[in-house]
């Protein structure tokens, strides 16, 4: 397949001040869809240049450029590379640009996206051009700022259905083909151009006026939910309309779930794309899923607003729409719809996210530099997104929810479908709230790395604080010290209840900050800084709260207090401060007793992380005494309630012992089934991979399962399993197509990564670390650079938590200059495990 152009940014900006683009009008034609590996793609581009007779380049990453002509003058092509681009030379102040070329269908994701379903073998198509990718399908001037309309006709098979960003214009049947003529769309963005294509399943409604539609292929509709999608779009709708003061332009929304897809979702304009097999559900499904599904429904809205309606000038403001969609995700998740507890969630399953990625040695601040288009795949990641989203939360607490409000809806009247730089929506936000905002954006955003505060505390002989002082510690290589605005909460035990006693709120600057507000205050029985989740922070406990908080975690009346607890005591267990014994006994202790399905579900994939931090003498009693609270949790639990579900699943990965292997084993037969567990699908796969992972399944039992579920999903969740195996056959295997097996499916790549090293199959994995070192530089080449960037990150042996790791790795990074995107994956593998060793040194020595 064509390698895509590389884009500088200094080659972008010198391109925008040349060119001004007018439309586009692409034509397709996809009727050549089972054999062929390419497709027709013809573009007209009407463009005017400042610059009479200058020269400049369009990106079209095709297989083979049949023709081109600028002005009705053919363009010499026989110098044409896809990594160069298609040279125009000799500019005339009104330039029509036509481009015919064969281009290829994807299989990575990326571009045109080609999928055959193996339930009826229909093909299904769908587009995926962010960063740079809509040059894979048509020639186009592929950076944001240069907007333009975009005209779409596609010719297709007649039983197709073909959705982009806009209505239906006209529809032609002759014979078997179809040709689709779209409506116009006012000016955006090449990366948020769509297009879906196939027999897709189709379900419509209208709400204010704007005609919806949800999409899914053919033999998945039975998993569709119509109505809880639609819900959650009728009040996202409703909540921004009123918030941001500026209605969605378009007349259509359209939401397809997508197979084979990269992301969790897309925010094409009008046409967003959603991940199946994260959101399409199979089985029973809990509220934490629920939840999830209409957080990702909300951020892509929100992007209709900030990215699509207003697009940044250049991909280093890609945070500014990325955190704006993340923070008004969760925003109108709390406020509009039944997840009353969004930022709860936030903090347990995103914020950490941001910690996490905020301490490794590729840490960023919020607003980064971005040299070029190669850059831009590698900061999709917590900081960008997560860390961002916490920073505007704050800010809106500085400024006042309704002066932002206002802020936000002259900002987007002001820029609409233009792009704009994070100082314009600065400057209305200033003039909203009346207040200077260049210094906390300079040191929020721009700068690196997480502060941890943490209590210093004296207390007297009556038990009552003599001295209290919140100290602010950052690590030396980012030593920006912040301006925290905390609440400091202040719990007792009374009775079955943890109950607030006091909350006071502080500024905290500097490295110590005294708050003589608590001095002569008894010492409560938990004391929690940063109560309320108000600023973004690491947190500790001190040791009386810490206990507390071992035996008591539950008892906390609200949610938030909870989530926070946890974060800390995730945190602490991380940085080699809570032995992971301690963790677990955390976990068994605090969790059977717990409410919330999202702090349950997201403590519960924690405390199997954990096993990794144990000293390895004891992670098998560690992991056996898991499963046996797991087991009696889940006899207490309501039956068929989302508890009853998620401990169902974690006894189910945690299970050991014989007898617990003989429990799953019946599970699957459908006997010794809890009243009201039922083993659907979604169940029953999880049960066959962990008994794989433990050395209790066959291949024999995997093909049995894929027979009773032979759909891509199935394809998808039996290729984890097998790869799970612990044989050494299993892992060559899965290796082998991994590396060499040419165009292999997208979903198979990542299944292997998912499935290939299980936390005990260390003795499998080891040969491996040297090869996944020697395959990552072949990759980079041969790889679509989001497959290429995904191998270093999920390919990595991070069970492989040995000194010689970090040895092999280090000779890797040391022995030449590679492009920090391709060891940017690696020097984090790296540190995981360097983690992890620590954490094992704290464990083994609290034994």
């Amino acid at each position: 397949m064509a390698a895509t152009h590389i884009l500088s940014q200094s080659d972008a900006q010198r391109r925008s001040e040349l060119l001004t683009v007018d439309s586009y009008k692409v034509e397709l034609d996809l009727t050549d869809h089972k054999e062929s590996p390419t497709f027709d793609s013809t573009t007209t581009v009407a463009f005017t240049s400042s610059e009479t007779g200058a020269d400049t380049f369009i990106e079209i990453a095709a297989e083979e450029i049949v023709s081109a002509t600028l002005n009705g003058q053919a363009v010499d092509t026989t110098g044409y590379t896809s990594k160069e681009g298609l040279k125009l030379s000799g500019l005339a102040p009104s330039n029509e640009l036509i481009v015919q070329a064969k281009c290829a269908y994807s299989t990575s994701g990326q571009g045109l996206h080609r999928m055959s379903d193996p339930v009826d073998g229909e093909t299904y198509l769908y587009t995926q051009f962010e960063v740079s990718d809509a040059q894979q399908v048509f020639a186009c001037f592929d950076q944001p700022d240069l907007k333009a309309t975009f005209a779409l006709t596609v010719r297709s098979p007649q039983h197709w259905r073909n959705i982009s960003n806009m209505p239906v214009a006209t529809e032609d049947i002759d014979g078997d083909v179809k040709t689709t003529v779209f409506e116009p769309t006012p000016r955006m963005s090449t990366y948020i151009a769509a297009l879906c294509a196939g027999p897709y399943h189709e379900v419509r409604e209208t709400h204010d006026g704007i005609d919806l539609g949800l999409y899914c292929r053919e033999s998945e509709k039975a998993s569709l939910d119509p109505e809880g999608v639609f819900e959650i779009t009728r009040q996202g709708f409703d909540f921004f309309h009123e918030a941001f003061g500026v209605r969605y332009p378009l007349p259509k929304y359209d939401q397809i779930f997508a197979p084979e897809y990269n992301f969790g979702a897309m925010e094409n304009f009008g046409c967003i794309t959603i991940a199946e097999s994260a959101f399409l559900f199979r089985g029973q499904v809990t509220d934490f899923e629920l939840e999830q599904r209409a957080n990702v429904i909300l951020h892509e809205m929100a992007h209709m607003w900030f990215g699509d309606l207003v697009t940044m000038h250049w991909w280093d403001d890609l945070w500014l729409n990325e955190s704006f969609a993340e923070w008004a995700a969760h925003w109108s998740n709390a406020e509009a719809t039944r997840f009353k507890g969004a930022w709860t969630t936030f903090l347990s399953a995103r914020k950490n996210w941001g910690y996490r990625q905020d301490q490794l040695p590729t840490t960023h601040p919020v607003y980064t530099d971005m040299p070029d288009t190669a850059a831009v795949a590698t900061n999709f990641d917590g900081i960008t997104y997560a860390k961002g989203a916490s920073i505007l939360k704050q800010l809106v607490a500085y400024v006042g929810i309704e002066p932002f409000k206002n802020g936000l809806t002259a900002y987007f009247k002001q820029h609409q479908f233009g792009n704009a730089a994070f100082s314009d929506l600065l400057t209305k936000l200033e003039e909203a709230c009346g207040k200077p905002l260049g210094e906390f954006a300079d040191t929020w955003l721009k700068t690196a790395g997480v502060s941890t505060l943490r209590p210093a505390i004296e207390v007297d002989a009556e038990g009552k604080y003599s001295k209290f002082s919140v100290m602010q510690e950052t690590s030396p290589d980012y030593p920006t010290l912040r301006t925290h605005r905390i609440a400091i909460g202040l719990y007792d035990l009374d009775g079955d209840r943890l109950v607030r006693r006091r909350r006071i709120e502080v500024d905290v600057a500097g490295e110590r900050t005294e708050v003589p507000e608590l001095n002569g205050i008894v010492q409560p029985d938990l004391l929690l800084l940063n109560d309320d989740d108000l600023t973004y922070c690491k947190l500790r406990l001190d040791e009386r709260s810490l206990g507390t908080a071992i035996e008591h975690v539950s008892k906390f009346t609200e949610s938030l207090p909870r989530a926070l607890v946890w974060a800390a005591a995730w945190d602490m267990l991380r940085d080699a401060e809570l032995p992971a014994r301690d963790f677990v006994r955390l976990a068994v202790s605090g969790l059977p007793s717990e409410t919330d399905i999202n702090i349950t579900t997201v403590a519960h994939r924690q405390v199997m992380a954990a096993l990794a931090y144990a000293d390895p003498a004891v992670r098998n009693q560690l992991r056996a005494d898991w499963a046996t609270a797991a087991r009696e949790a889940l006899a207490k639990t309501t039956p068929g309630g989302d508890l009853q579900r998620a401990w169902a699943k974690t006894y189910a990965s945690a299970a050991i012992a014989e007898d617990d292997i003989a429990v799953l084993k019946s599970w699957l037969d459908g006997n010794s089934l809890p009243q009201g567990l039922t083993v659907d699908t979604d169940l029953r796969w999880h049960l066959v991979t962990s008994l794989a992972a433990g050395g209790h399944a066959d291949e024999a039992l995997i093909d049995a399962e894929l027979e009773n579920d032979n759909t891509a999903e199935g394809l998808r969740l039996s290729t984890i399993a097998r790869t799970a195996l612990p044989t050494a056959e299993a892992k060559a295997k899965a290796w082998s197509r991994l590396i060499e097996e040419e165009g292999l499916p997208n979903y198979a790549r990542r299944s292997i990564m998912v499935g290939f090293a299980p936390l005990d199959q260390e003795d499998l994995v080891r040969p491996y670390l040297s090869k996944f070192l020697e395959a990552v530089p072949k990759l980079w080449e041969t790889l679509d650079p989001q497959q290429a960037v995904e191998f270093t990150k999920m390919g990595f042996p991070t069970n492989l938590i040995e000194d010689e790791t970090l040895r092999l790795v280090d000779e890797w990074l040391a022995a030449e200059e590679r492009p920090s995107s391709m060891a940017r994956g690696v020097s984090e593998g790296r540190a995981d495990v360097e983690r992890a060793l620590a954490g094992r040194e704290l464990d083994r020595k609290a034994s």
